[in-house]
């Protein structure tokens, strides 16, 4: 059902200096800060070779992010996005077998502008999924 690794989302308490430092001390490409209201974030995707790393900032009060870093303040690991072909029927399977999808379970735009959905981590060894349609 899963395509490709999209990215792994990180947590910054620091959007510009994790930028910089990817930019700067690993000499990744680096792209610029966009807010994502209906999420409560803002994102900067860094571009590999092979996939993207996410780094995510709160943006506005109640930000699901905001309490990812009050438990963790040096940020961290927040989520892991994988390519699906058709976000509904791979959210009909999982939703048959057992998962369970964050929120309403209607898919919303995500940062690329395509359909994401989430899954809870307690049915993933702790890791937020995230699913996104291509």
């Amino acid at each position: 059902m899963i395509g490709r690794l999209n990215h792994v989302a990180i947590a910054v308490p620091d959007l510009e200096a994790a930028a910089a430092q990817y930019r700067d001390t690993l000499g990744a490409q680096v792209g610029a800060p966009q807010d994502e209201p209906d999420h409560g974030v803002t994102v900067i995707f860094i571009e590999l070779p092979n996939t993207k790393i996410e780094l995510l900032y709160p943006l506005g009060e109640g930000s699901p992010i905001q309490g990812f870093l009050d438990k963790n303040p040096s940020g961290g690991i927040h989520h892991m996005c994988y390519e699906v072909d058709d976000i509904l029927a791979a959210r009909d399977t999982l939703k048959a077998q057992g998962a369970r999808v964050l929120g309403t379970g209607e898919p919303k735009i995500g940062a690329h502008g395509k359909p994401v959905l989430f899954l809870h981590p307690k049915d993933f060894n702790g890791c937020l999924i995230e699913l996104e349609q291509v």
